[in-house]
């Protein structure tokens, strides 16, 4: 059972200690599932990462189901490479890519190994280590553009290639239980950033959140 905390209880200042405080890291069997339902679920989840600079960590507030070899805008549609050999192994491993030659992007993958599929975290809600995400973009003017953005976020909390194909129970990337959202506080809208599939209804955002990347969900 997730830990709960209200919504309340998240602190919207720069304080470097916010008030919610992440519960026990999620075990394989979380992402052991329909890619859906846990693209659902890491709502109100946090994503922390270690590394030698320090420990930053983010509220997530908006992801993206990529669903298989059938799924045009997943890259399992290359069928097993290199590359995508992450997506087609355990449950709760990171799947970290790169992007436009720039940009890291970070995935949980799901389901039973063999079965390609993975969720991509577009936005969080920064919370702790945010002194470190402004070293990390020191162009940024607004705390809310820090990690707005599937890349932006993986600069900010220092996600980068080698954490690759790593398990997300024991570090330096985990993700945590955090803040439990009702489906009133949830939408569902199209994916954004593709051109493959994209009228399909498999991003997932917390309505009025202003973290959120893109367009918010009518």
């Amino acid at each position: 059972m997730r830990s709960r905390a209200s919504r309340s209880d998240i602190g919207r200042s720069s304080n470097e200690s916010p008030r919610l405080k992440p519960g026990r890291i999620l075990n394989r069997a979380f992402y052991d599932r329909e890619t859906e339902i846990v693209a659902r679920e890491l709502l109100g989840c946090v994503l922390e990462c270690k590394t030698p600079e320090g420990t930053a960590s983010g509220l997530i507030v908006e992801t993206e189901a990529y669903l298989g070899e059938h799924d045009e805008a997943c890259h399992a549609v290359a069928g097993r490479t290199t590359r995508t050999a992450p997506l087609y192994g355990t449950p709760g491993t990171s799947y970290v890519y790169f992007i436009y030659g720039m940009y890291w992007c970070f995935n949980a993958v799901t389901r039973e190994a063999g079965l390609p599929s993975a969720v991509l975290v577009r936005a969080l809600e920064p919370l702790d280590g945010i002194a470190l995400m402004r070293q990390r973009r020191p162009h940024v003017s607004k705390d809310r553009d820090l990690t707005n953005g599937p890349g932006k976020l993986c600069t900010a909390l220092g996600i980068t290639g080698v954490m690759n194909e790593l398990p997300l129970q024991r570090g330096p990337l985990v993700i945590r239980s955090g803040v439990a959202y009702s489906d009133d506080e949830i939408a569902v809208t199209p994916r954004i950033g593709i051109t493959r599939c994209a009228d399909w209804p498999l991003r997932w955002i917390v309505r009025g959140n202003p973290f959120v990347s893109g367009p918010a969900a009518s």
